[in-house]
């Protein structure tokens, strides 16, 4: 066994990951399952080569000081990677991964359809006035009658893997068009199969249906403000399973008081948890999930062993297979 260590930020991770790293390394863990404290995360992480995550573990320049000159990657169980200071381990030379695989990019599609349909389609509302006993006549309370997706327009924002995985999705329920804003080059597999690149404005102004799927940078933080809700239509339904920070969310929650837009679904806020008497949950007009998109039950383990083997490697001097920097 070598004498490199290892630190896990959970005790109950995936199995899969975690023997594969045992078998060839020294492996510590953080005791507990929940969230690992920064202290304990300062303390633990010295001399480690390897750390091994997941958000909202805050991998910052304190935790990379803590850690030492011999640390040689970051390794994150998830898709996204802002809760790690990537810019830093890029001076310092660690390699930085995350979980991208085409298991990870269809289970965050896979849930964008399902949290825009239940939006959509009301059909949280619906089973709440069941249990509320709303339901008194054959007939549907009007209060449950959505609107579906066929000759819908449809925008995504970020056309990177899960973006195109959403399109792939959006296909079989015959909507109209879809638009795309990315701020990238034009993805020419997903044009070739009808959708149109579109100004961001354009894409807002002309979309019945709004999915975000782009990755959090300084750049774009926050662009989901005042103005940019005001150029919703007001029957718009808006969709984020990327970062709450894409979002200001003070004129998220005005937009939806004064019925700028109809609905909401989220599965990205700020702060992670919500508390439960947070000012979005009073909504009548918006779904929250707990940050649940890129996880279910076969994927925990792919991502595992995904995160290990780019531990794995890095270690022992090969190529990382999903870098990030």
């Amino acid at each position: 066994m070598s004498h490199k260590k290892v630190f896990v930020t959970r005790s109950k991770f995936s199995e899969t990951g975690i023997k594969k790293l045992q078998e060839k390394f020294q492996v510590h863990f953080y005791p507990e399952s929940h969230v690992c404290p920064q202290e304990y995360l300062l303390e633990h992480v010295k001399g480690v080569h390897a750390i091994f995550c997941i958000p909202p573990d805050n991998i910052n320049k304190d935790v990379l000081d803590a850690a030492g000159s011999q640390l040689q990657i970051v390794a994150t169980m998830s898709l996204g990677f802002d809760h790690i200071d990537v810019e830093e381990c890029k001076k310092r030379h660690i390699t930085v991964c995350n979980a991208a695989n085409l298991l990870s990019a269809s289970c965050v599609a896979e849930f964008a359809i399902g949290l825009l349909l239940s939006v959509s389609r009301k059909i949280v509302q619906s089973f709440d006035a069941v249990r509320r006993g709303d339901w008194v006549e054959g007939f549907p309370p009007d209060s449950c009658i959505g609107r579906g997706l066929v000759n819908a327009t449809v925008g995504i924002v970020g056309m990177g893997r899960i973006g195109q995985a959403v399109f792939n999705r959006l296909l079989p329920f015959e909507v109209s068009k879809v638009f795309y804003y990315d701020v990238a080059e034009p993805v020419r597999k997903v044009e070739e199969k009808g959708a149109m690149r579109k100004k961001f404005e354009d894409l807002l102004q002309n979309s019945d249906y709004i999915i975000v799927t782009c990755n959090l940078t300084e750049e774009n933080k926050g662009m989901f403000n005042k103005k940019a809700f005001s150029l919703m239509k007001q029957s718009a339904v808006f969709i984020n399973v990327s970062r709450g920070g894409l979002v200001e969310q003070r004129d998220l929650i005005e937009a939806l008081q004064n019925n700028q837009i109809k609905a909401v679904g989220i599965d990205v806020m700020y702060p992670e948890p919500l508390p439960k008497d947070h000012e979005l949950l009073k909504l009548p007009n918006i779904v929250v999930t707990p940050h649940t998109a890129g996880v279910e039950e076969t994927s925990l383990e792919e991502y595992s062993s995904l995160a290990a083997e780019n531990i794995i490697n890095v270690l022992e001097d090969q190529s990382p297979l999903t870098p990030v920097s």
